[in-house]
């Protein structure tokens, strides 16, 4: 079990890991080895994960989510196998810790008297300098 948050475990068999060759400058290293990491973590069939938290994640994953609720996350900032896995598990670690934070719902409020007259006063003021550039009238 891989400890994500104090309540949150996953387990190592739900992350499944695939190497392919990295993108971009590198040489012969980038055309030989498959270094960068494809991260594949299933947030709408996971046991470990509270149905709240998977869709508050599957929302912050946006476009790495697939439809199936499978988190896509490729890696391939690092030259090694090793620190590209590690960095691929970390996006996906803190991204479950963001989902797991709940949202405060807003609470309508009502403007007060003073900022009601403070924004009349400012279109007021607004207004006078706009009147004050048009030629006068006769």
């Amino acid at each position: 079990m891989i400890p994500v948050t104090h309540r949150i475990q996953l387990d190592e068999r739900e992350l499944e890991e695939s190497f392919i060759r990295a993108s971009g400058p590198g040489g012969q290293n980038v055309n030989k080895v498959s270094t960068a990491v494809q991260l594949r973590f299933n947030a709408r069939g996971s046991p470990n994960l509270p149905d709240d938290v998977a869709i508050r994640l599957l929302k912050l994953a946006g476009h790495r989510a697939t439809q199936d609720g499978v988190i896509v996350i490729t890696a391939q900032e690092f030259r090694s196998q090793d620190r590209n896995r590690s960095a691929a598990r970390e996006i996906l670690f803190e991204l479950i810790r963001r989902a797991t934070v709940v949202p405060i719902k807003r609470r309508a409020t009502r403007p007060t008297l003073g900022s009601k007259e403070r924004r009349l006063d400012a279109k007021k003021s607004r207004s006078g300098i706009k009147a004050a550039r048009r030629p006068p009238s006769e």
